[in-house]
């Protein structure tokens, strides 16, 4: 990291390690900021789009059992940006038969992440966002898979560093740990300050996010920590009821301008870049959240005035959760015998509702909703309509 790149900068300060090295220390987040109207302009439209997804929650049934399905999706979306190859159908399959479904440390990974912000979401009303949340959602996070000696739950007490071997050769160095906790009491700080409403939520997800990256208080998981901050925050500040918006997919397809958005804020102490980014994002990701939960809820609406049997329907109900289904686990669900289980099982395959997943297995054959599956695993945005 050269320092001549943040000379001048309005976000924070360089500092020189005594073994050579510099470091970036993020200053204290504004409690306001001004917005150009190219950010006003953005800012409206994501707000208008969040406002027509979460308009549709309210419109659900039960908003959960879809909120459960974009969380399995982002926990993959969010992974992926780490390194992990693992996909949404690997971990449906892990989810159920973790035996079956295979033990790579990609998998496990992704389904932490699940736990982790399924932990999260469980806490609200009972603990606000806090460095206290932020360390139990790494633990659960990094606990049994790769990472798992970084010192899960805790903040580091060592230098980390962003790209090279080195950090006289990286391209970002956070702060020096000894400047650490004071960062992050001021991070909790803001979070936890009188007057909240003076800044749009939107705003105050984007800058609390770069903040939480730009002080990267973990030896590891800070990524995914840091967008897990955002749906978190999202939901705290009431811009949505349930946690249907995620921006994973978007940082994923735009990566390169995503690090380079969050690493010019640190470099010129320009808000505006990284906002427009992140707005757009978000307008972006509503509206694919929309159009995949009016084609899931669709989808799902037909199945259910289809003619059947009632263990078939019950079967329906937990085809959201997760799409795939043995006869073996119909039978548990439903509560009834191997054969009734067989019969709605048959009764669905029929219907076009399942269809069998061609592959060899040892514990009975496998079926998949491949419509379902298909709204909820697409990499492509559904960004069509009005």
């Amino acid at each position: 990291m050269k320092p001549d790149d943040f000379r001048g900068t309005k976000a924070g300060r360089v500092v020189r390690h005594p073994s050579g090295y510099w470091a970036f220390v993020p200053n204290a987040l504004p409690r306001e900021l001004r917005c150009g109207p190219q950010v006003v302009a953005a800012l409206a439209s994501a707000t208008h789009r969040i406002g027509r997804l979460d308009g549709l929650c309210h419109r659900m049934p039960n908003p959960h059992l879809l909120s459960g399905a974009y969380v399995r999706r982002e926990a993959v979306l969010s992974s992926r940006i780490e390194g992990t190859q693992a996909t949404a159908s690997d971990l449906y399959l892990f989810e159920l038969d973790p035996e079956e479904g295979g033990s790579s440390t990609d998998v496990r990974e992704v389904r932490n992440y699940v736990l982790a912000l399924d932990y999260a979401i469980s806490r609200r009303g009972t603990l606000p966002i806090s460095l206290r949340l932020i360390r139990e959602v790494h633990e659960r996070l990094l606990t049994g898979v790769r990472g798992q000696d970084k010192t899960p739950g805790d903040f580091r007490t060592s230098q980390n560093w962003i790209g090279g071997h080195m950090p006289e050769s990286a391209r970002f160095v956070p702060a020096p740990p000894e400047e650490l906790m004071g960062l992050l009491d001021d991070l909790e700080k803001f979070l936890h300050r009188e007057a909240p409403q003076l800044m749009p939520p939107l705003i105050e997800c984007a800058i609390v996010h770069y903040q939480f990256e730009a002080i990267h208080p973990f030896l590891d998981g800070n990524g995914r920590v840091g967008r897990l901050l955002i749906t978190l925050l999202a939901l705290e500040r009431g811009c949505l009821s349930h946690p249907l918006l995620y921006l994973s997919a978007y940082f994923e397809r735009q990566r390169d301008q995503y690090y380079e958005e969050l690493h010019s804020v640190s470099r010129t102490g320009n808000w505006e870049p990284w906002l427009l980014f992140f707005l757009h994002g978000v307008a972006e990701q509503a509206q694919d959240a929309l159009l995949r939960a009016e084609r899931v809820l669709d989808t799902w609406s037909r199945y259910r005035s289809l003619d059947l049997t009632p263990t078939a329907s019950r079967v329906i109900e937990q085809l959201l959760e997760n799409p795939y289904t043995t006869i073996k686990r119909v039978a548990q669900q439903a509560d009834v015998s191997h054969p009734a289980a067989s019969s709605a099982v048959e009764q669905l395959v029929q219907k076009g509702v399942l269809v069998p997943v061609d592959e060899s297995r040892k514990r009975g054959r496998l079926f998949v909703a491949h419509e379902l599956m298909a709204v909820f695993t697409s990499d492509i945005p559904l960004t069509s309509g009005p």
